[in-house]
């Protein structure tokens, strides 16, 4: 038996990814979630080290199939999700509904955010689920820092004769004792975060603090930054609506299957794919990013971010993307194939800057999922590939995959240039001081307008240090 289910799970990938295992009669037994899918699997050859109702399971055997996800949290979503809406049998967790915490804004004048954990026709408009109690905290609190929703329970909010500490920190608009006629519109704002889509909002977040600054308003610009910061942490870790997972993350059933078609699609043998995208901000932070595949799956060994060397490319994506496929052939000459995401300028630029590596390039159309088509090694266009295709279904998978990568790379370079100041330019004052000082005054501002005495007395900062502060904004 044992010599028969290695021969099942002989090409697991070691990826992360949920594994179904089925019965002679096609039935579907057990769904599970792996972090590297080979490794677990093969805890399954030896059946004396099972569980006893797996051991009963394992016996039942006959076919094993998986899907690969991004992350071991996008496992744990995926595997919630099918244990649900297919109840395999041997599954004892997860069918009540109560395993994974999720959030709710209740139907209210002024909605509230809450968490819990139960069936989904308990509450209105519900998000998640969420991998575990810390992230799903940590999006409550940056919800809190950006919406100023309220999360204390109608009871409390209609007994408070005066505002709680959320209020006086900034994290509640309270209105418990006053009027908020904003309210809506942040639950509006906390509706569009919750689905995803936090890159326009961070964008017009970042041209008000510019706005800020630019009129000296420091105390209201470092207002937008803390927002803007908080939104990055949370969004790069992904924000999740009830749909659990995107299907076409997850419909690829054979991966070494579909890469042979590819390599039948395009008549040239593929070991190790290189896929290519690249992100800024209205020029700033510039970064790019190369994900690899093979026929096993992603090889997440080969995956590169990349600064971008030629400040004179910033926002100028063809001209970045030329710099960073040059730098990648360069320290990966075994790369046999490239696919770039964008029309036929990035084609071009891709062919130009690696003329003996064949180049695929994924078009966008007029949607992003679903009107996609190709520009071939050859530099034809191919638009009739079936939208169901597993080839489909892969090359939109490894494009997306890409745009995740990089996309995540750019919000955390972002984050990081946002906790830069005017403090920066003065000698000496490095993060530890920068930190202390913003912490004691909280906000640059304060910092310009304290006298040299102030500036003596804050803990850990020193007299050569003040007087240098002090220097700096007063003479």
């Amino acid at each position: 038996m044992n010599i028969q289910f290695n021969d099942l799970i002989a090409d697991a990938p070691s990826s992360p990814g949920v594994y179904r295992m089925y019965g002679a009669d096609g039935d579907l037994l057990y769904v599970g979630k792996a972090k590297n899918l080979a490794n677990r699997l093969h805890q399954y050859t030896d059946i004396s080290k099972l569980e006893l109702h797996k051991q009963v399971m394992r016996s039942l055997v006959t076919k094993v199939e998986w899907e690969i996800t991004p992350t071991e949290s996008d496992a744990f979503v995926l595997e919630e999700k099918l244990i649900k809406t297919e109840k395999p049998k041997y599954n004892i967790m997860l069918t009540d509904g109560k395993m994974y915490p999720m959030l709710a804004l209740t139907n209210h004048k002024y909605p509230r955010l809450l968490k819990f954990r139960g069936k989904i026709s308990q509450r209105r408009d519900i998000y998640g689920p969420y991998p575990s109690v810390s992230a799903l905290n940590e999006t409550i609190k940056m919800i809190q820092k950006v919406c100023q929703l309220r999360t204390c329970t109608d009871t409390f909010m209609n007994n408070r004769s005066r505002p709680c500490l959320l209020y006086q920190i900034g994290r509640c608009a309270a209105p418990c004792t006053r009027s908020v006629p904003h309210y809506s519109e942040n639950v509006k704002l906390a509706r569009r975060i919750l689905t995803g889509d936090s890159e326009p909002i961070i964008a017009e977040l970042s041209k008000q603090m510019k706005q800020l600054s630019d009129s000296m308003d420091y105390e209201n610009a470092l207002i937008i930054r803390d927002k803007i910061a908080a939104l990055t942490k949370t969004s790069s870790r992904g924000l999740r609506r009830n749909t659990l997972y995107t299907e076409e993350n997850n419909d690829i059933k054979n991966w070494n299957n579909v890469v042979n078609e590819m390599e039948k699609w395009i008549n040239k043998k593929i070991n190790y794919v290189g896929v290519f995208d690249n992100s800024h901000l209205f020029g700033t932070n510039p970064v790019g990013a190369m994900i690899t595949f093979g026929h096993n799956g992603f090889i997440k060994s080969g995956y590169r971010h990349f600064k971008l060397h030629d400040r004179t490319r910033a926002g100028n994506d063809i001209a970045m993307m030329q710099e960073f496929i040059s730098r990648a052939i360069e320290n990966n000459p075994e790369l046999d194939l490239i696919i770039v995401d964008g029309g036929r300028a990035q084609w071009n630029i891709a062919h130009k800057t690696a003329p003996n590596i064949s180049v695929i390039g994924v078009t966008k159309g007029k949607v992003r999922n679903g009107d996609e088509h190709f520009i071939m090694p050859d530099g034809a266009e191919y638009k009739t590939m079936a939208k169901d295709s597993q080839l489909f279904l892969l090359l939109r998978r490894v494009r997306d995959e890409a745009h995740r990568f990089v996309i995540t790379y750019h919000r955390t370079r972002r984050a990081k240039s946002m906790t830069g100041s005017c403090l920066d330019d003065i000698e000496g004052i490095g993060p530890t001081r920068k930190k202390l000082l913003l912490n004691h005054f909280g906000s640059v501002r304060s910092i310009m307008d304290a006298d040299i005495n102030t500036l003596v007395h804050v803990p850990g900062l020193g007299k050569t240090a003040a007087e240098k502060i002090y220097n700096y904004f007063h003479k």
